[in-house]
């Protein structure tokens, strides 16, 4: 099942609860990278790599309950949008709620970014925001969504990954070249990095 949510919406500005997030865990813990959510002090440093503010078309990987994705969009401008691809169910409920008419909350797997992209009318986003964890999918898998990425971003987008294992490098680096930089945030549970690439000309 893959489809945008249609369920009850509510103020865009409210987070989630870290129960609602632990839970999430629980249900699948393969899935999530953390067992709370991410830190103010993390999503800032992400909103600051991904340069928010200049984007237009957004996708954000792995929302989970959508602390990240609220804090998004009160960092993007009216006339941008912002696609949130989850692959688990519980977590796609919670995006639901959002009421923001630039969220898009789509049902589905990273993988399928091409055809989930053209569905929605947004080929070619400007960034891609990852908080799906490589360290615990498949490497086939986490490569081919490492490629999906490369293939569908703008000339010039910018693939932000913020990870707590350097797996997402090993994977990334020979699809994107080296990574243009990689910054630890220690104000986080735990400790997340956040590497990002730019697709060049060349790619």
């Amino acid at each position: 099942m893959d489809g945008e949510s249609r369920g009850t919406k509510v103020d865009s500005s409210r987070r989630t609860s870290p129960a609602a997030f632990f839970r999430g865990f629980l249900r699948e813990p393969g899935q999530v990278g953390s067992v709370i959510p991410s830190s103010r002090f993390l999503e800032q440093r992400i909103v600051e790599a991904s340069n928010l503010s200049a984007a237009k078309r957004v996708v954000e990987l792995g929302p989970g309950t959508g602390g990240t994705t609220r804090t998004f969009l009160q960092h993007l401008g009216q006339d941008a949008r912002l696609l949130s691809i989850e692959l688990s169910p519980y977590f796609h409920e919670l995006l639901g709620e959002i009421a923001d008419p630039r969220h898009v909350n789509h049902l589905g797997s990273a993988e399928d970014l091409a055809e989930i992209l053209a569905s929605h009318d947004m080929a070619h986003p400007d960034v891609v925001i990852s908080g799906i964890p490589f360290s615990k999918m498949p490497e086939a898998v986490a490569t081919r969504v490492a490629q999906a990425v490369k293939d569908n971003l703008v000339e010039g987008g910018r693939f932000i990954a913020y990870q707590f294992r350097r797996d997402v490098a090993g994977i990334t680096d020979p699809i994107m070249g080296a990574h243009a930089s990689c910054r630890l945030e220690l104000r986080n549970i735990p400790p997340m990095r956040v590497y990002r690439w730019f697709k060049t000309s060349g790619d």
